[in-house]
């Protein structure tokens, strides 16, 4: 049944070979296994995403995928000092990058194909 099986995110990308500098040398990710069209990533707790080969770029409207983090803060200083420009918004109101949400503090950015990516400190440990 599938409230057993793992879930993972798909990132789209017209091309996955382009978009993979970003998450390799950017953001530190290591590849563990490529398919035609693909590249899957490994993240904490045994969780998983791809880039894959779409036809069109995504609308970045919605956050498509988030990392839980425990201090925010240092997180998007980090992530700035690799060269990510995080996103300003009035809904949250961000400061710095950083905004509040019902359950914690986020922040976004965009990769370079337009996918909109969260990093969430949550209040209580989830």
């Amino acid at each position: 049944m599938l409230p057993d099986r793992r879930v993972h995110t798909t990132l789209p990308t017209p091309d996955p070979e382009r978009l993979r500098t970003f998450y390799e040398e950017t953001l530190g990710f290591v590849p563990f296994a490529q398919r035609p069209g693909a590249i899957l990533y490994r993240a904490g707790d045994g969780s998983l995403f791809a880039i894959s080969k779409a036809g069109a770029r995504a609308t970045g409207g919605h956050t498509q995928m988030a990392f839980t983090v425990p201090d925010i803060a240092a997180e998007v200083a980090d992530l700035r000092g690799r060269g990510v420009v995080f996103l300003d918004y009035d809904v949250p109101k961000t400061e710095q990058g950083i905004g509040r949400v019902g359950a914690g503090r986020a922040a976004w950015f965009k990769d370079p194909d337009g996918n909109l990516i969260g990093v969430l400190e949550f209040d209580d440990a989830v």
